[in-house]
């Protein structure tokens, strides 16, 4: 697919910016999936491309978080790497077997879902959090919670994080850096699996994804250097702007 200089600027700042935010809070895919759609990629390729393009982040921050890295009380490590691989290729498969059409049908409301999740999604954490107890949850709960959200990881990435972190909170995790491990091995895990599921659907743009891959993995390190300096209020505020400016764009699309 050829594009203008002025598309490929475009798709390099969004993945930039995308990279970056993964970083320091999440929401990438509101950057990278507008911007493949707006230089004229179909909604699932555009899905599946930018899923790639933002894959190198997530085995950054889970290294960046190995000392505080441990299971579920009720969960091997094995069994969360085994779920989330599993998880993660059947929203994949899914998400090969749908129409265009129908993805970009869909695609808004789970836009709205993602954006409402991470506004609300300290509030939920607090929520759940001081109804919980670490462990509280039987390992058949804690398996299928991270099925279904592995799941929903593999078919749309957006707001995957916060969906995570609010998963384990209502599941009675209290450890927040244990939570954010986690977190970043599941996405990093169930990401890789679908983006080989992607790939050998044929889903992927391989010249836009590396090129964005780039670009996400520059600003992901600039973003983890200075993202201790900015308000997280203000990045949360941008978050949740980008987010409800893609859905209501979509919507009306």
């Amino acid at each position: 697919m050829d594009h203008s200089l002025t598309t490929w600027l475009i798709l390099l700042v969004a993945a930039f910016l995308g990279g970056g935010l993964n970083a320091i809070a999440g929401g990438g895919s509101f950057f990278t999936f507008p911007a493949l759609v707006y230089a004229g990629v179909p909604a699932v390729a555009a899905n599946a491309s930018g899923t790639l393009a933002l894959l190198p982040g997530y085995f950054a921050s889970t290294w960046g978080y190995r000392e505080d890295l441990k299971p579920p009380v009720t969960l091997t490590m094995g069994a969360v790497i085994a779920i989330s691989l599993g998880g993660g290729a059947i929203g994949a498969a899914l998400l090969l077997t749908t129409p265009d059409e129908m993805f970009r049908a869909i695609v808004p409301w789970l836009l709205l879902f993602a954006t409402l999740l991470f506004a609300f999604g300290p509030w939920l954490l607090r929520m759940f959090s001081g109804n919980a107890r670490e462990g509280e949850a039987g390992a058949w709960l804690q398996g299928c919670t991270l099925a279904v959200v592995s799941i929903y990881g593999g078919y749309f990435n957006g707001g995957l994080g916060i969906v995570l972190l609010a998963a384990f909170s209502l599941l009675g995790h209290s450890s927040i850096n244990s939570m954010q491990g986690l977190k970043n091995l599941v996405s990093s895990v169930l990401t890789a699996i679908a983006v080989s599921v992607y790939a050998f659907g044929g889903a992927i743009l391989w010249k836009e994804a590396l090129v964005m891959m780039l670009a996400a993995s520059v600003g992901g390190y600039f973003m983890a250097r200075v993202g201790r300096k900015l308000r997280p209020a203000f990045v949360r505020a941008v978050v949740i702007v980008t987010g409800s400016v893609m859905t209501v764009l979509f919507f009306r699309s």
